[in-house]
This record gives structure tokens, C-alpha cells and sequence, in this order.
């Protein structure tokens, strides 16, 4: 099962984050989430299998996110 372990607040930080977290080996997905408002970029939610989301959090937080 994927695990949500980040909400970023535009598609590049969402793809940053992916980038960094594939190169440690962690198997990565994004996912746009809607506003109602099209003009501002949207949300995207990044997820991670469950088994790595410990994983994850340590990247993310060593990583400065």
C-alpha cells in the first residue's frame, strides 16, 4: 500500500523530492491533488510503499523539507 509522507506545494518541489528520494533507492509516486481555484499551482501529495516510509522521513528530514 502507498503511504502519503509529504504534501508539497507546487509540481517542481513535488519532483525534487521524488528525485532525491529515488536516488536513496525508495520507490516513489506523486500525485496532483485539485483546488478549485486553477490558477494557482496545485498541491501534489508524494507517496512511498509502506515498508519505506521510516525511510523516507529520514531522508526528508535530513534532506531539510
Amino acid at each position: 500500500m502507498w503511504t502519503v509522507v509529504y504534501m508539497a506545494q507546487s509540481k517542481e518541489i513535488a519532483t525534487k523530492l521524488q528525485e532525491l528520494l529515488t536516488g536513496e533507492g525508495i520507490l516513489v509516486k506523486t500525485r496532483p491533488i485539485s483546488n478549485k481555484n486553477e490558477n494557482k499551482d496545485n498541491y501534489y501529495e508524494v507517496l512511498v510503499p509502506e515498508a519505506e516510509v521510516e525511510e523516507a522521513h529520514s531522508v526528508i528530514i535530513e534532506k531539510g523539507y
